[in-house]
């Protein structure tokens, strides 16, 4: 057993050894290709790609890589039938991506049935309580809180009456709660959810030394299964899985790479409160039914989309003139469950609805006596327009931030969307009985109550009062027809297909094809694949594939089979792209110099190492189908032939000769490299562990050499490229 540890620790320090000389290898190699760049475009102004060139060219920038035998496809159907083919998805068979996408039973729900299944932490504890549920120590344990809660009040009183009320206000409003949820029970309700979706959870859960908690989780686990109620994770689980299937077997790659465009172009940021609820109908509903249509309609959906009203915060933009009846304003309030945060738990704080706002402070000013009431009415937060949509709809979703706009012209569009909001944004109102009954829940809802009807001028455009939904709907029309979002849109476009910094010439023509259509994506698309520029020598491998793109790509290319779990989606965000995971609503930057640096190629190596290796759970490799028996034997291996073979299949033996050249040497050089010491004794540990692991799966390939040599091709700068 000794002998095999002490194995597996110098295969494990060669290839950390291995792994940090690549990295700077390629760092190297990225810095060299990029000047060697610019030099050999001078040289080669007149040269054409080859066919084949312009066919891998083609499905790299128009899919996610050639798979094995894509090439050859092309090349038979001609590559204008194939582009015109991909520029119209809908007629392409895609029913063995559909029967793979099956197995994730939430991108069929809709919101309301998701925030009704799905519940938070704290929403499941009150359905508990008022339903009588809770098991009766942890209702003891709620009591008891609440009692402390009384007596903590009652003696901030007597201490208010000592100091004679000297209390600042914002002081005395941070007084306990006696209605709040018990932090320690709601975090037992997230365990008890976690343990339904992860079984080491589950395992760890059922060692807890405390019976009376592995009570608890029993008992709310068991009222889940009784009521249909699962893990709010799983819905964006779900959804970053079918984001990677998708990309990977969809026979529609345009559309795939369009939805990954547009859904950072309108970037929404997962993490954030409801919007997690909101993301399965965000991409289903809006993204991918206008990915390939026309800007206008794309635009407009993402306008009334409750993701992104939620995530720019206009479903709480209201106009401050919308007086008339109250009362009526007031429930409307609470319908789409505006009002003041409650403590945050597990997944931070949830809105109460105004009726219940409004009656905690009533209690509040009955408890602490006439002379609190005017403190807590100016310090009752005041509700009014938000300018963050009005903003980035501006200067991120159409014209730009240098598009001539002004503060002004923000300040009117603002006023415009006033009362686009969220019916219901909490799903409040689908529990008890009639859960899920309430379709409507989570949707896009008008308030003309709380709109301005006043007359608006933006961009020097008259829209006269009283238009109500309609006032929005002209902004987005004048919007779109500005050129300078011909112009912005042209210019992303242009970057994200042909390089990071595309020529004015080009981008007047796309913008020129998008202004003429009345922004039709398919005509504006047509411009870019069918220009010189694209078609160039210039733009081939001109891209650097961001974390997304590498990690489909390898596996298309390689022919490898997943099931896109979790271990794959985590290792993109190592290599720095969190699905959904950017909060600024710019999206991730589209340039080489965001992605590339010495930290985030070693993870790309580490990457490439663990999918040939087949160390990523869900995800399988069979090297054999490349280089035969060679994969799995133990014996020697003729390095050049296997690094020929490789290369034939990764870059179609399209590898320059100082690359190759490199990498032979690096290959021979960390064939008699030292054993390197890792890290620590912890982190020797884990990966011995890990590494045994596999072995017990039988999942690991069986020549290292091999795995390692597909490894540095994966992650040479040739296939880093696109």
């Amino acid at each position: 057993m000794k002998a095999f540890f002490s194995s597996r620790r110098r295969t494990l320090a060669r290839s950390f050894a291995l792994l940090c000389a690549s990295a700077l290898l390629a760092n190297s190699l990225f810095a060299a290709a990029a000047a060697a760049q610019t030099v050999a475009a001078k040289q080669s102004a007149a040269q054409k790609l080859t066919e084949e060139q312009r066919v891998v060219h083609v499905l790299n920038r128009l899919g996610f890589g050639a798979r094995p035998g894509d090439v050859e496809r092309v090349e038979k159907i001609g590559l204008k039938n194939y582009i015109e083919q991909q520029l119209n998805p809908q007629a392409i068979d895609d029913s063995a991506l559909e029967a793979k996408l099956r197995s994730y039973p939430t991108l069929q729900l809709t919101t309301g049935e998701l925030l009704a299944r799905y519940p938070q932490p704290n929403q499941l504890l009150r359905r508990l309580q008022r339903e009588g549920k809770l098991p009766p120590e942890l209702a003891s344990l709620l009591q008891q809180q609440q009692a402390r809660q009384q007596t903590q009040q009652s003696q901030a009183q007597g201490q208010q009456q000592d100091d004679k009320l000297m209390t600042p206000a914002p002081q005395a409003n941070r007084q306990a709660n006696p209605n709040a949820v018990n932090p320690d029970a709601e975090r037992l309700i997230g365990e008890a959810q976690n343990a339904q979706l992860n079984p080491q959870a589950a395992k760890q859960q059922a060692q807890d030394a405390d019976p009376q908690r592995r009570a608890y989780r029993q008992a709310i686990m068991e009222y889940m299964r009784e009521n249909g109620l699962e893990n709010p994770q799983r819905i964006m689980s779900e959804l970053d899985s079918s984001r990677v299937i998708r990309a990977v077997y969809s026979e529609r790659q345009l559309q795939e790479v369009m939805v990954n465009f547009w859904e950072n172009h309108f970037n929404i940021y997962a993490q954030k409160g409801a919007d997690r609820w909101f993301l399965t109908s965000y991409d289903r509903d809006v993204i991918r039914p206008n990915a390939l249509g026309n800007f206008r309609d794309l635009l407009e959906a993402t306008a009334k989309s409750p993701a992104m009203l939620f995530y720019l915060d206009n479903f709480q933009s209201v106009s401050p003139n919308a007086q008339a009846n109250r009362a009526m304003f007031r429930r409307q309030q609470a319908d789409i469950g505006v009002g003041p945060m409650r403590a945050g738990g597990l997944f931070g704080g949830a809105r109460m609805r105004d009726g219940e706002a409004r009656a905690r402070m009533q209690a509040e000013v009955a408890r602490q006596g006439q002379n609190a009431q005017r403190p807590q009415q100016q310090n009752r937060p005041k509700r009014g327009i938000n300018e963050n949509y009005a903003r980035e709809l501006m200067e991120l979703h159409t014209m730009g931030v240098d598009g001539g706009y002004t503060q002004k012209d923000v300040q009117e569009v603002a006023r415009a969307f006033t009362g686009w909001t969220i019916y219901q944004p909490r799903g409040g109102g689908i529990y008890g009985d009639d859960a899920g009954q309430d379709s409507r829940a989570g949707t896009f809802y008008f308030n003309s109550r709380t709109h301005d009807e006043g007359e608006k001028v933006v961009l020097g455009q008259k829209i006269p009062g009283g238009g109500g939904m309609e006032d929005g709907e002209k902004v987005l029309d004048i919007l779109v027809a500005q050129p300078a979002t011909a112009k912005f849109i042209a210019t992303k476009l242009c970057r994200y297909f042909v390089s990071d910094d595309p020529s004015p010439a080009l981008v007047a023509r796309v913008a020129d094809a998008f202004h003429k259509s009345n922004g039709d994506i398919k005509t504006t698309l047509r411009a870019i694949f069918y220009s010189p520029e694209f078609n160039s020598t210039d733009a081939r491998r001109a891209k650097i594939k961001t974390p997304f793109e590498l990690a489909v790509s390898s596996i298309r290319t390689l022919g490898a089979d997943t099931d896109a779990r979790p271990a794959l989606v985590q290792w993109i965000s190592k290599m720095g792209e969190p699905l959904y995971g950017y909060i600024a609503p710019t999206g991730y930057p589209d340039v080489a110099t965001y992605w590339v640096n010495t930290g985030a190629l070693l993870e790309r190596l580490n990457f490439s190492l663990a999918l040939v290796s087949n160390r990523i759970p869900g995800t399988r490799v069979d090297l054999s189908k490349f280089v035969g028996e060679d994969a799995s034997s133990s014996r020697a291996v003729d390095q050049k032939g296997i690094v020929d073979r490789f290369l034939d299949v990764v870059l179609q033996g399209d590898i320059s000769p100082k690359s190759r050249e490199v990498l032979m040497k690096q290959l021979t050089d960390q064939s008699d490299a030292p054993v390197a010491s890792m890290p620590d004794d912890s982190a020797r540990a884990k990966n011995v562990a890990a590494a045994r692991r596999e072995q017990q799966a039988g999942g690991t390939v069986g020549n290292p050499e091999v795995a390692r040599i597909a490894a540095l091709i994966i992650g040479s700068p040739e296939f880093q490229r696109q």
